[in-house]
């Protein structure tokens, strides 16, 4: 295929996909839209504007080629190489990022997210949302993301807890040479309270449910004020039931005005006109280049899937090579081999017990226990804080860091029976809904049944966080087992498991109380575990008993 796009005509007021574009979803296995609309055409009626933008890149900005089990993703190369190209068709061009750039693979974990932001400098971005992983490595990493962006960071909700004041700048307006003022401001998921380290965000507050609803209005209003032709919102929230009321619908649906909403967060392809407002989302990991075309004044999306563009700018590909060789050479160290695929799919790990999840567990339980030199009663892990997949092959220091790139510190926590049956009936309150949260525990010396016919009855929130309480723990979840013998509410469980969990992070508030009580022992850091038992434990062959899930976790009546 020619390295350039052809241009794309609309009609008026339609939102369109190219047909091979259409309803392509990301290499996570993404959903699409609930709403795809037919294309036509019409010659164009008005100065030609282009946003190109991205989300949730994660660290994915070295090309994949498809193939039979993946669909390929872009360069982060190719998004400036497009720029170039609406530019030569006489576009102006606006380019953003809607969040969560700086994690998910050793190629910007390794830097704390800093090579993220030498890439998109390198590509001439101008503008940023934070996404909730840009939080992850607390305040400090923060300012030194701001030092090195060449552009604006912008959340119109992220607060200052000491003062009230807004920690970054709210909103920006791009006066074009066409005439054309374009306002654009960001909104940043309330979720972040739960799914970050409280550490990473405890100089911070985020505007919620009808406080997040006035702010987008008094964004809007002050954007107007300032002249904006178009107001486009660069939002980082998503749109699953789980994060309900702070969704990008729920935000569009109670502020007008909003003629654009660049989404991101949920990882999902999305296309549709909510009122009078499009909504875009590109998917995730580069599967997509996110297209907006201007023409006659309103939004129109043009999408860009991967295999349909093919240019690359060679100047940003060389420092993406330059980067990827220095990680290679760090972390491509063999540890051993799969003769079977094991499974950290995103929307699995969430929602279901995997092989992956069951190797990831007992590697974590056991590298303790050889550590301690004592045994303990089970293991727990956060199926968000598993982030891919490992390939039925060779396997490297690489592969484990890809898997597990948070670098969290392994932990044993003394917990009651009473208190673990409520963190599992909390973390699995997604089961049975749509969409998935990343509390799901995947675990190892624990087995436990999931009813999904049973409503999850809340009890209002945790404090400080956007997940519900459990009104009647057990109502859903029955605990089976813990380290061989029956579970008993009434006993106390020593849990190897995560900093972060015991932080309260997603939705375990009973473990930050148990943490609290009595401060859990740190023995390690959970990829080195991984590591070990592989090596060690596994004699660097994956056993066959990961072949498949072992049963771990029953889920009745899906």
């Amino acid at each position: 295929m020619d390295a350039h796009i052809t241009r794309r005509y609309f009609v008026k007021g339609l939102g369109l996909l190219s047909a091979s574009a259409a309803l392509t979803s990301c290499s996570s296995g993404a959903e699409t839209a609930d709403t795809t609309i037919s294309a036509e055409s019409e010659e164009p009626t008005g100065p030609l504007v282009a946003i190109v933008y991205t989300n949730d890149t994660h660290g994915h900005d070295m090309e994949v080629e498809a193939t039979d089990e993946n669909a390929g993703n872009f360069s982060m190369a190719a998004v400036p190489a497009l720029v170039k190209d609406y530019k030569s068709k006489g576009y102006e061009v606006l380019l953003f990022d809607c969040g969560d750039a700086n994690q998910g693979m050793p190629l910007v974990d390794n830097s704390a997210g800093d090579t993220a932001f030498d890439f998109m400098n390198a590509c001439n971005y101008q503008l940023m949302t934070l996404g909730n992983h840009e939080f992850d490595h607390g305040p400090d990493q923060i300012d030194s993301y701001e030092k090195k962006a060449n552009f604006p960071l912008i959340s119109a909700n992220v607060l200052l807890k000491e003062t009230g004041e807004r920690r970054f700048e709210a909103h920006k307006v791009f006066d074009l040479d066409c005439g054309i003022k374009i306002g654009v401001f960001g909104l940043t998921t309330p979720s972040t309270v739960t799914v970050t380290s409280p550490k990473s965000i405890a100089p911070y507050s985020f505007l919620d449910h009808e406080d997040l609803y006035a702010c987008a209005r008094e964004q809007v209003a002050e954007l107007k004020d300032e002249g904006a032709d178009i107001i486009v919102c660069m939002g980082h929230l998503g749109n699953q039931k789980t994060n309900r009321p702070n969704t990008s619908r729920e935000v569009i649906e109670n502020v007008e005005g909003i003629d654009l909403f660049i989404d991101g967060h949920d990882h999902k392809l999305v296309e549709e006109e909510v009122g009078k407002t499009l909504l875009v989302e590109t998917g995730c990991y580069m599967a997509n280049i996110g297209t907006i075309v201007i023409d006659g004044g309103k939004p129109q999306n043009a999408t860009v899937a991967y295999g349909e563009f093919t240019g690359v700018d060679q100047v940003v590909q060389s420092v993406l090579n330059d980067a990827n060789d220095q990680v290679q050479k760090e972390l491509n160290v063999p540890l051993g081999h799969s003769d079977y695929y094991l499974d950290g799919e995103r929307d699995h790990v969430r929602s279901e017990e995997t092989n992956l999840g069951d190797f990831l567990a007992d590697a974590l339980l056991w590298g303790v226990e050889q550590e301690a030199g004592q045994e303990f009663d089970g293991c727990l892990v956060n199926g968000g804080g598993i982030r891919d997949s490992i390939a039925a092959s060779d396997i490297t220091l690489l592969d484990i860091k890809t898997v597990f790139p948070f670098v969290d510190e392994i932990v044993v926590l003394k917990i009651g029976g009473d208190k673990l049956l409520e963190a599992l009936e909390a973390s699995t309150q997604s089961v049975g809904l749509e969409g998935t949260i990343g509390a799901f525990p995947q675990v190892s010396g624990i087995t436990f049944t999931v009813d999904a016919s049973i409503e999850y009855e809340s009890d209002g929130l945790y404090p400080d966080s956007t997940y519900a309480k459990p009104k009647s723990p057990g109502s859903r979840v029955t605990i089976q087992k813990i380290g061989g013998q029956d579970f008993d509410e009434n006993k106390t469980y020593s849990i190897v498991t995560l900093i972060f969990l015991c932080e309260g992070g997603d939705t375990y508030y009973t473990f930050k109380e148990a943490a609290e009580a009595e401060t859990p022992i740190t023995y390690g850091i959970d990829f080195m575990f991984v590591a070990d038992y592989l090596k060690i434990k596994c004699a660097n062959s994956i056993p066959k008993e990961y072949a498949e899930p072992q049963g771990r976790i029953i889920i009745k009546n899906l």
